[in-house]
């Protein structure tokens, strides 16, 4: 039996790893962005996916194998599109900064991937708008926006308040207009992650058939689409390194020589997913580079990020018919600790007190259209969705 309550709580578990990952990688020494994404990418798209979906769920290898092709398929291909964003995503935050980076790409994710798995499968009509709870489901839809737009202007008015010194000691290359097309690409493409779990579904019911607790159907799915966002990344990444010269870094602690590419890399890389905090600064520096050390934040930061999935897929198996929501639930969870986070790391550092009231404004607002949609999940549940 579902509980939206108990699922609007998973939601902001997992919000909260995806809006902490990228803290571990600031333990990261030395490495070319590149190598730092792919080494705690293994993790986080190989690894993890596998290890507690063996943990947890029965006979994977043969549900995986049951599942049609085409189901497998549409799956990974969607999770494929989705490290398209991924990629991109990361150029977000390079220009935007991570709380309006987070803010205006994930909006743009929330809308597709809220509301594109219904229209497709002709369920708009009957579950959003013919039943009250679908529409308090699109009303938390349409506060969730708001509070996403809200937490735009703050950024927006961050930006016209602070000094150029300011700007560049948070976001080194802020460039709003840049961000902003970036951001709108970005955020259309992650929304497929919801398309390859929608797509995926068969392999959860399969999975259940084999005796697995519906609260962990959901993992098996998650190998699949994993394993396409896997697939971009570790291709895009093994360019960059091969470009860049970094492809040494995987395997040696020596400190490679300096090259034309070197500051570029250490700020992220044209193309590379962004610099988030990690110390990438010295492929001249004599000194031995910490390889264990890094393998173990960036193993850290994966399954971190993983979590964020993880906690997902049990917050779906409660939300009852409108599971689709809770992509709206994951992507204001994200917003709201990712915003913490970067008050935390001083990114808000010389903007005014009208600034920082729009932001808790918005992220106020974030919460609000949790509390909205679980409510509408919960009298879906008690009313049979009527």
């Amino acid at each position: 039996m579902s509980n939206p309550l108990l699922g609007v709580f998973y939601h902001w578990l997992g919000g909260l790893a995806s809006g902490s990952f990228y803290v571990p990688f600031r333990g990261v020494k030395r490495w070319s962005w590149e190598t730092a994404w792919l080494a705690a990418g293994v993790f986080s798209w190989i690894i993890a996916p596998w290890a507690f979906a063996l943990l947890n769920t029965k006979d994977v290898v043969a549900v995986l194998t049951e599942a049609s092709g085409s189901t497998r398929f549409w799956a990974y291909f969607f999770g494929a599109l989705w490290g398209v964003g991924g990629i991109t995503f990361g150029l977000t935050m390079r220009y935007l900064g991570m709380s309006l980076g987070m803010a205006v790409a994930l909006g743009y994710c929330t809308v597709f991937g809220t509301l594109i798995p219904p229209i497709f499968q002709g369920e708009f009509q009957s579950k959003l708008l013919d039943t009250t709870n679908g529409r308090w489901v699109l009303a938390g839809l349409a506060v969730c926006v708001l509070g996403i737009i809200v937490t735009a202007f703050a950024g927006r008015a961050k930006e016209g308040e602070m000094s150029e010194e300011d700007k560049k000691a948070t976001v080194r290359e802020f460039d709003f207009k840049k961000g902003l097309l970036v951001a709108t690409f970005s955020g259309i493409m992650s929304a497929c992650f919801a398309f390859g779990l929608s797509a995926g579904g068969e392999i959860g019911k399969i999975s259940e058939a084999h005796g697995t607790p519906v609260i962990w159907t959901g993992l098996p799915v998650l190998i699949v689409v994993l394993f396409g966002g896997f697939t971009t990344n570790f291709i895009w990444c093994l360019i960059l390194n091969l470009k860049n010269g970094t492809g040494y870094q995987y395997f040696s602690s020596k400190p490679g020589k300096n090259s034309p590419h070197a500051n570029e890399v250490a700020s992220g890389g044209e193309g590379a997913p962004a610099n988030t905090g990690a110390v990438l600064d010295g492929r001249d520096d004599p000194t031995p580079v910490p390889l264990i050390r890094n393998y173990i934040f960036a193993a850290i930061a994966g399954v971190t990020w993983y979590f964020q999935f993880f906690f997902y897929s049990m917050g779906e198996t409660q939300m009852g018919e409108y599971k689709f929501s809770s992509w709206t639930l994951h992507m204001a969870s994200i917003i709201i600790f990712s915003s913490i986070w970067g008050l935390a790391l001083h990114e808000w550092k010389g903007s005014s007190a009208k600034a920082k009231g729009l932001l808790f404004l918005g992220l106020a607002i974030l919460v609000l259209s949790t509390v909205i949609i679980g409510y509408g999940n919960y009298i879906g549940g008690a009313t049979g969705g009527h």
